[in-house]
């Protein structure tokens, strides 16, 4: 039974709904344990607790059922919110697969990826669950989506990226998911020298990639780290690219 204290989530300064696994939220060790965590290939839950700390859950040494809720008997336990009914949700394993099921238990409702659930949801990997003012990640390492995938947030599908588009991506990763220089992705000056390209290729294949995730309006700070957190969420860059 996981369970959470009855304050609200402060990261950095942060007061309120955070996606549990933003890279501007992760400590370099919180990283490394998502990373093991991911190259397991099983699925897990990521959410924060009233303190801030990281919590990963792993799924597969669960039953096939878990109840989701602000009661002490739930099996992932999230007392500090208000707003998260006694029983919230259920998560429910059928075959190799992963849902998510509110059919009328939770008042204020379970949202995935931002849209409201009606009873059961299949849940991929990458998903949102937004329960109350908690935000859990779902991760499903094993599912090898790696060529036809989706934002978490908006549910776009990404098409298979070239390997070009790839290169850049790991690159840009690179010290993300090695733990080097804290949660800041390569600049473009690194990742030109790592792969033998000028700058401005480097900037064209990020432009690129920026309009491909629907992330081109953002600041440029902003959608670095963004970019780099979805690549890393989705399995588009794995341990194996480095």
């Amino acid at each position: 039974m996981i369970r959470f204290p009855s304050t609200l989530v402060r990261v950095n300064g942060i007061q309120g709904p955070l996606d549990p696994l933003a890279l501007h939220a992760s400590s370099p060790e919180e990283l490394k344990a998502r990373f093991r965590a991911e190259a397991s290939g099983t699925s897990f839950l990521g959410l924060r607790d009233a303190d801030g700390r990281l919590e990963l859950i792993p799924l597969e040494a669960k039953s096939h059922a878990l109840t989701i809720g602000r009661r002490a008997g739930s099996d992932v336990t999230i007392s500090w919110d208000s707003e998260v009914s006694a029983i919230h949700a259920e998560l429910e394993r059928i075959g190799d697969e992963w849902t998510v099921v509110d059919d009328g238990l939770s008042r204020n409702g379970t949202f995935v990826n931002g849209q409201r659930i009606a009873g059961r949801c299949r849940l991929r990997d990458g998903d949102r669950l937004r329960l109350g003012q908690t935000v859990v990640a779902f991760s499903d390492s094993g599912s090898g989506g790696r060529d036809v995938t989706r934002t978490a947030d908006e549910g776009r599908h990404v098409e298979r990226v070239t390997d070009a588009q790839r290169q850049a991506l790991a690159a840009l990763c690179r010290p993300l998911m090695q733990g080097d220089g804290g949660a800041t992705p390569a600049s473009n000056k690194v990742i030109a020298a790592e792969l033998f390209v000028s700058e401005q290729t480097v900037k064209a294949r990020l432009r690129q990639l920026f309009d491909l995730f629907g992330i081109e309006n953002l600041n440029q700070n902003t959608k670095r780290a963004t970019l780099a957190q979805r690549a890393i969420h989705l399995g588009l860059v794995t341990q194996r690219d480095l």
